[in-house]
């Protein structure tokens, strides 16, 4: 597993992180000895970067990782959190919160809270759940509709998080790329974590973001590379930027398993090598629920592709010309 630094900083990233969505039951239920698997199996591959958030499950991902984690030599791995939501207890609990997406009960609501006070004591929740003193990184998560906030409170509280030593890096994480970009130029921030922008289905991300963060020495880790799914094994009814996925969508990735079956090549491998070629790229993150998935994931980004394969991708207009690919076989 290779190794690298985010941006200016001495903050170390495995090219292959794990994102621990599914440990907060995204989308269907993981056992505490099924997410405590996934993470062993992660750790005896060589990933040392984690990625949670209070958001997924409600906390449950952020109680798992830091269970499976505990133990571990601290400054032998790298673990981000993200702020902006803060859990606040139902006096009640009522149903479940499969309508944010995971399986857990609605033990709490989420509010958002992009002030600096909120910054300080959502880390410090986060903190307690993972039963740690410090974690390396720290994102402003989802400030869609709170960019101005997140700009003049939130992130000057990271800044001084940083500068006093707290937190390795600071940065933010989002589904799009029009304000982490805002962010790269008006900011100091050291990384942005792009999910579902730049996959081997879309590459939203190169034409703004991507340079943005290569021009200015900047890293991004890449989440969603397989757009919720889709591009493990595309078929109706599957998720796609969390919802079912449209037809025309689904048409495109259907086009994309084609040529990969050309070339004898599973779609999700060439999803989860592509967004690595980047050079702005730090990361590709594996959001795999079970070992075995873990496993796959790591087999998958230790192969080489066929150049051909890249070749038909760019000449059935599903890539770009400029668009960088994976290092390739040479042909036989």
């Amino acid at each position: 597993m290779r190794t690298g630094t985010l941006g200016r900083t001495d903050v170390r990233v495995t090219d292959l992180a794990y994102g621990a969505a599914a440990l907060g039951n995204l989308f269907r239920p993981v056992t505490d000895e099924e997410a405590a698997a996934a993470i062993d199996a992660a750790w005896d591959a060589g990933i040392r970067t984690f990625d949670t958030a209070p958001h997924y499950g409600l906390g449950l991902s952020e109680r798992r990782l830091g269970a499976a984690l505990g133990g571990r030599p601290r400054e032998s791995y790298t673990i981000s959190t993200k702020v902006g939501r803060l859990l606040v207890e139902n006096e009640t609990v009522a149903g479940d919160d499969l309508a944010n997406g995971f399986a857990v009960p609605a033990t709490h609501r989420r509010v958002w809270d992009f002030t600096a006070d909120g910054v300080l004591r959502s880390l410090e929740s986060s903190l307690e759940r993972l039963g740690l003193d410090r974690v390396d990184i720290v994102l402003l998560h989802d400030p869609d509709n709170h960019v101005e906030q997140a700009l003049r409170e939130a992130y000057p509280a990271l800044e001084r998080l940083r500068d006093e030593g707290v937190v390795g890096a600071i940065g933010i994480g989002m589904n799009q790329c029009a304000v982490p970009a805002r962010f790269l130029r008006e900011t100091d921030i050291d990384v942005v974590l792009l999910a579902g922008r730049y996959t081997l289905l879309e590459q939203e991300g190169l034409d703004e973001l991507l340079p943005e963060a290569a021009a200015r020495g900047r890293s991004v880790l890449i989440g969603g590379a397989f757009n919720s799914g889709l591009l493990i094994d595309p078929k109706p009814g599957v998720t796609y930027d969390y919802a079912p996925v449209p037809q025309p969508v689904l048409d495109h990735a259907l086009r994309l398993k084609a040529v990969t079956e050309r070339h004898g090549v599973p779609l999700r491998g060439a999803a989860l090598a592509f967004p690595s070629a980047h050079p702005a790229v730090a990361a590709v993150l594996t959001g795999a629920r079970s070992a075995e998935e873990v496993r796959d994931a790591v087999d998958l980004l230790g192969r080489r592709f066929p150049a051909a394969l890249w070749d038909e991708l760019r000449a059935e207009g599903l890539l770009s010309p400029n668009t960088p690919v994976p290092h390739t076989e040479e042909p036989s």
